[in-house]
């Protein structure tokens, strides 16, 4: 199940690519994909309306791809977390995980304008892969964390 939100820029729908490669539409479930919609079982609620054929087909084409997360609370990143990219970038692998912040405006859809500040000179472009951690946490030791 893939999770797609449909529509102009802060008018997205929630939708569905199911297995079957159909476009479903998942507005009877959820307003949108935003944290309270993970925290609360949403992703459990989704995947019983649509193994119960209960999400009607939507044709999607010509029509923007958002963020398939509406207003996250925060972007925690990862830099240089492999070795490839540290070393096309001229860098040295860094002995432990290099941790920044995106604000939470910067996340676009796939095929949406990326804006580039002013001046900018050291703009980088890659392949991102999110994860969203559907419940409140804090001080998790190894093992629970692993549970998670």
């Amino acid at each position: 199940m893939r999770l797609l939100r449909i529509g102009a820029a802060g008018s997205e729908r929630p939708c569905v690519l199911s297995t079957g490669g159909s476009d479903l539409d998942a507005s009877s479930v959820c307003d949108d994909y935003t944290p309270d919609f993970f925290a609360s079982g949403g992703l459990v609620r989704l995947e019983e309306a649509l193994s119960a054929g209960d999400l009607p087909e939507v044709d999607v084409s010509g029509q923007r791809t958002g963020a398939c997360i509406a207003r996250p609370h925060k972007i925690i990143c990862i830099g240089l977390n492999y070795a490839d990219h540290a070393a096309e970038s001229g860098l040295a692998e860094p002995p432990e995980p290099v941790v920044f912040f995106k604000a939470t405006n910067t996340i676009v859809g796939p095929h949406d304008d990326v804006r580039i500040p002013r001046g900018s000179t050291k703009t980088d472009w890659e392949v991102e892969l999110g994860v969203v951690i559907g419940a409140q946490a804090r001080y998790l030791d190894d093992e629970a964390a692993a549970q998670a």
